[in-house]
């Protein structure tokens, strides 16, 4: 355990630092977010009750939509440059390949996420500043980047990746969106624990049921 825990941790560092040298994925998922986040201001006059009733499926559309594109490049860089052989060969457990992988996808995203609260403030005056919102959105994120990695790995290796990364991850995933939709509603209506406790326990059961079963398939998928 501890030398798998070693091993994932060297390999998050080793895409957490190649990312601060680049910023690519960073930025690009950031402005595709703020795009899809803007657009949604020309398609109706915001009011306090249009927003309280749709305003989080408008942030969860940004989010998954800047997931899937995020979640796209977790294997791309090493596809293309040929080290992703390398780390099928490492004398390493695949799922410390996967976790380590999980962890700078998680990072990605609740980064965006972060950094995407100031603007769904100022575009739609949403303040998601709420500790109920931000604990269903790092639970759903973790759901996702479970799911993500290793759709992402499946992918990888075709050349429509762009197109079957989302076709095998909506429909695998949409019991999370729903909860954390709907469970969003609820944490910004101030419902607090009783309103949307039961939707956060859907999205913590989904974690844990899809990040046992993608560790243990995992090392099947690399092998593909």
């Amino acid at each position: 355990m501890r030398e798998t825990l070693r091993a994932a941790l060297t390999i998050y560092a080793k895409d957490v630092r190649l990312e601060l040298r680049t910023r690519e994925t960073l930025f690009s998922v950031l402005a595709f977010a703020l795009v899809v986040a803007f657009i949604f201001t020309f398609a109706f006059e915001p009011s306090p009750q249009l927003i309280a009733s749709i305003g989080p499926g408008i942030v969860w559309v940004a989010y998954i939509f800047t997931a899937v594109l995020g979640m796209n490049r977790t294997f791309l860089l090493e596809h293309e440059r040929g080290t992703l052989d390398g780390l099928r060969l490492a004398p390493v457990p695949r799922e410390a390949l996967y976790l380590g992988k999980l962890l700078s996808v998680v990072t990605l995203l609740v980064t965006v996420e972060a950094l995407m609260l100031p603007a769904f403030l100022v575009l739609y005056d949403l303040s998601l500043f709420n500790v109920w919102f931000i604990a269903i959105a790092v639970a759903a994120t973790v759901g996702i980047a479970a799911v993500g990695t290793l759709f992402s790995a499946i992918a990888v290796h075709t050349r429509a990746r762009e197109v079957l990364l989302p076709i095998l991850f909506l429909p695998v995933a949409l019991p999370l969106l729903i909860g954390a939709v709907t469970g969003s509603r609820e944490a910004l209506d101030g419902e607090g624990w009783s309103g949307m406790g039961g939707w956060l326990q859907l999205i913590v059961a989904f974690d844990i049921v899809f990040l046992v079963l993608s560790s243990l398939v995992f090392e099947y998928v690399l092998e593909e």
